[in-house]
């Protein structure tokens, strides 16, 4: 053994305090007391110890460039604007540094794995691309990463954006994506994706739906071209604002459809409720898709983080737990079975929508984990519990203090 985490509360054990073992990387005992000679320990103290958290939907290459752009109108047209403008004078170097900044800020929330979207046209070229396939290894010691590559500004109204997907699939880009609603035919765009990546065998990961005007939506063709094409199972989506904005009976039958056709929803709080619903006065709409209840009619979903520090979120600390947190708060969830649910939405269940199968605390299993402040997952998402240490294949790569509250030394009485 190279490593005993003593006195770790470890969801799935009756809420008593464990220890886990490493050994090369890997979980080698769970269990109480365990004997272990020689090794290294650290005394968790009763603190929760979890996998470590999945980020599913994160756009890397345009993070950290809110300096540069404009927000007044806080629209998705004009986000998509300055981000257009802005990226015309992107470098891989540029790309690559802010990216990385990006990363080390989620590796220090406890995030060990992420898909992050890329996005390439002709306007970009591959410099996105190319600035962050080499973070695929460089950060290799700390957080796995996949790349999907998608066309933001379009695909068939965008003349040359179908050569430069097929490029970044053939330079190791895992994942194709789309965007429909921004193309002069999104369905032209949605036949287009599912050929493509039919054609290189890769999962595909939309942003769909990002309006409240739910009678104009593709939900249903999307989940009708995965049976079609028998992708059940490999088709995210994203966003799916409009699901937020549907009469009960509508929201039913759309959960039957996704569970159906095994379409998976990935919520984005942050950025939904920061761009929806403008130009609205008063009951202003959240935009978020209820997770909870999807989740409750079988349809996977998880929570991520989707823009950092730019016009589509200018704001962000790339921590998962706080999109749980916000999430529960946009949705009234007050129980602390749905809160603790919450925590599956940013681990669990997003580890299963990227296939990890080596994903979770038990032995055998590739030591990815993450220490927080708390005592279990319920407190962690209620109470924003720091990150105290991560792991990654069984080696530590962050650790932090825990906060100590200095009280006022009171001097005791002299003798008289």
């Amino acid at each position: 053994m190279e490593l005993v985490l003593r006195n770790a509360r470890v969801d799935g054990h009756g809420g008593d305090a464990v220890d886990v073992a490493l050994a090369e990387g890997r979980i080698a005992a769970i269990g109480p007391a365990l004997a272990v000679r020689g090794a290294r320990e650290i005394d968790l103290g009763g603190r929760l110890l979890a996998p470590g958290l999945v980020e599913t939907h994160v756009h890397l290459d345009k993070s950290c460039i809110m300096e540069r752009c404009a927000s007044d109108k806080g629209t998705l047209e004009e986000a998509i604007a300055q981000v257009a403008a802005a990226k015309a004078r992107f470098s891989a170097e540029d790309v690559a540094a802010r990216a990385s900044r990006t990363l080390e800020k989620a590796i220090l929330q406890g995030t060990t794995h992420m898909r992050t979207h890329v996005e390439v046209d002709p306007g970009i070229g591959l410099r996105g691309l190319e600035g962050v396939l080499p973070l695929v290894e460089r950060y290799r010691w700390a957080i796995d990463l996949e790349v999907c590559v998608f066309p933001q500004e379009g695909l068939l109204n965008n003349p040359g954006t179908e050569r430069l997907l097929v490029e970044g699939l053939k330079r190791g880009a895992r994942v194709l994506g789309a965007a429909p609603y921004c193309d002069s035919d999104p369905r032209g765009q949605i036949d287009r994706i599912f050929a493509l990546a039919r054609e290189f065998d890769v999962d595909i990961d939309m942003h769909l739906d990002f309006f409240l005007d739910y009678g104009r939506g593709e939900l249903d063709y999307v989940c009708e071209q995965t049976r079609r094409h028998r992708y059940e199972g490999r088709v995210a989506i994203g966003h799916v604002s409009t699901l937020s904005a549907m009469p009960a009976p509508l929201l039913t039958q759309a959960a039957r459809r996704l569970a159906d056709a095994g379409v998976a929803v990935t919520v984005l709080p942050s950025t939904d409720l920061f761009l929806m619903g403008r130009g609205i006065e008063h009951s202003v709409p959240r935009g978020v898709a209820p997770a909870h209840g999807l989740v409750a009619a079988g349809v996977n979903c998880s929570l991520s983080t989707n823009n950092v520090l730019n016009p589509f979120t200018p704001f962000g600390d790339c921590s998962l737990l706080r999109m749980a947190n916000l999430y529960a708060n946009v949705a009234q969830l007050g129980a602390r079975e749905s809160i603790a649910q919450c925590f599956e939405l940013i681990t669990d269940r997003p580890a299963k929508l990227l296939k990890l199968e080596d994903y979770g605390l038990a032995v055998g299993r590739q030591a990815d984990m993450v220490v927080f402040d708390c005592a279990d997952r319920a407190a962690a998402v209620a109470e924003l519990a720091p990150p105290l240490y991560g792991f990654k294949r069984g080696r530590m790569t962050f650790s932090r203090a825990p906060a100590i509250l200095h009280r006022p030394t009171i001097e005791p009485p002299r003798a008289t």
